[in-house]
Parts: C-alpha cells; structure tokens; sequence
C-alpha cells in the first residue's frame, strides 16, 4: 500500500505541480494508520524528493529566480508552522487540514468551471495575460524572465511565507498554493508555472521535513524510503503524459477525490474513532 502511495504523491506532482502530499497526508494516516505528525514528515520527503526529480527532468521551464524567492519565505516560516502544530491537539490538525484541502478542492472545482482553459498544463500565455501583465506584480521581460523589482520580490516572500507556514503546520508541499500564485503575479505560461513550482517545492517541503524531524524525531521514518522511491517512479511516469492527460476532466477528478478523501478523514477521526 505504501508503493501506491508514493506512485500517487510522484504521478500527481508530474501532472499537475501540485497535490502531492495533500493526498499523501489522509491516506497515509487512513490506509497505513499513521499518527498525524509522521504522515505529515514523510509526505514532505516524498514530496521533496520526487519534486526534485521533476525539476531535473523540467529545468529548462524552470525560472530559477522567482523559484528561490518564493521558497527563502517559504522556509523561514515552515518551522515556524511546524512549532505551532506541536501546541495543537491530533484532532485539530486533522479538522485544520480536512477544511484545507476542501477549500482547495472546490477552488479548483470553481475554476474548471469559470476558466477550464486555465487548468491545461501547457497553457501558454494568452493576449489576455499580455494586455494585463501592466496590472501584475512582476512583469516579464522579452527573454521571459521576470522583472525582479521590489513590488515582484515582496509578493514572492509574502507568498512563500503562507505557504511555508502551511508547510510546517499540515505538512503540505504547497504546490497547490505555489503555481495559482506565479499565475496570479505574472503572465507565466502554465508549464513555466508547474516546473517553477516544484522548484520551490523541493525546498519549502525539504525545509518543512526537516521541522518535523527536529521537534518530532525520526522515530516512524522507516516507511519513507519506500514512499520516496515509488514517488519518484511515479513522478518519472507521469512528466512525459502530462501534455496529454493535464485538463479540465483531470482537474474535476482530482478535486471531487480530495473532497472524499478529506471527508473520510475527518469522519474517520471524530464519528468512528
């Protein structure tokens, strides 16, 4: 069961930069009954690590500034999230997190509906995003990079810091957060976005792994070699079909399971517990 888990954490990350651990964390504590907190520790590592592959395999999207911006905020906040999940009862986190990532789930269900175009893995930037890139915060020079002006770098830390935060706190890598946020700043085509946000992953989920093995320990880690190989398998698996599969239907199904997942969790932890 662990394999499958990983082979979901790794295959999610190549198709969409996002949703890795959000799915990891439920159901590692459902199918494998984790504690919370050592589901959270190797969801980030396994999040981490296949996140890293992608980037090998993607780093010619990659922009490599933004990226590192966004994960220096990211990781002075994850442990800080990290010492805050210490002070919350189990049942808390869980309630935390089940509201999370139904929130997300019907985000993304809200936007394959307003904007289907915009869940394309491939999507590349429209006249739309050229006439209002004046109205974003970082603006994209003719080579395509962003133009790193104050206004661009602060919304970046500002960003990473949220993020971090939740990294620490729920143990999510946040790719969830990261690739609508390089949208919403810039007129980044959809691929920059995703290979740009597992950049940042790689260190704000490394950052938040580490948070957990200071506070916690290592002590219930053996599982995640395992974990971590199966992600990175999937991870190489999927790089190569996200082209085709990326898109509004995969976006419904993904965002329909989260719902279930989170509602099993939560009934899981305070109706049959």
């Amino acid at each position: 069961m662990s394999i499958l888990i990983g082979l979901l954490i790794g295959a999610l990350l190549g198709l969409t930069g996002a949703g890795g651990s959000i799915f990891a964390v439920p159901l590692l504590i459902l199918l494998l009954g984790l504690p919370a907190n050592d589901a959270m520790a190797i969801a980030l590592a396994a999040v981490a690590a296949s996140a890293l592959i992608g980037v090998v395999v993607q780093r010619r999207s990659v922009l490599w500034w933004p990226a590192l911006f966004l994960a220096a905020g990211g990781m002075l906040s994850a442990p800080l999230g990290k010492c805050l999940a210490g002070k919350l009862d189990e049942n808390w986190l869980i309630a935390g997190f089940s509201l999370l990532a139904i929130s997300i789930a019907i985000r993304m269900l809200r936007q394959v509906q307003t904007d289907p175009a915009s869940t394309s893995h491939v999507r590349a930037a429209s006249d739309k995003d050229t006439n209002g890139e004046q109205a974003m915060a970082c603006r994209m020079s003719p080579s395509g990079q962003f133009q790193l002006k104050p206004r661009c770098i602060s919304g970046l830390l500002i960003g990473g810091l949220s993020i971090g935060l939740a990294s620490g706190l729920f143990g999510v890598g946040g790719g969830f957060l990261i690739v609508p946020l390089f949208l919403f700043l810039s007129a980044i085509p959809m691929q920059r976005a995703v290979a740009t946000s597992l950049a940042s992953i790689v260190l704000i989920s490394s950052a938040g792994f580490i948070s957990h093995v200071y506070f916690e320990g290592s002590k219930g880690l053996v599982l995640a070699l395992p974990i971590i190989a199966a992600a990175i398998a999937g991870m190489l698996a999927s790089v190569g079909f996200a082209r085709f599969i990326a898109g509004p239907a995969l976006q419904k199904g993904f965002a329909c399971l989260l719902i279930l997942v989170s509602l099993v969790l939560a009934a899981k932890q305070f109706v049959f517990s």
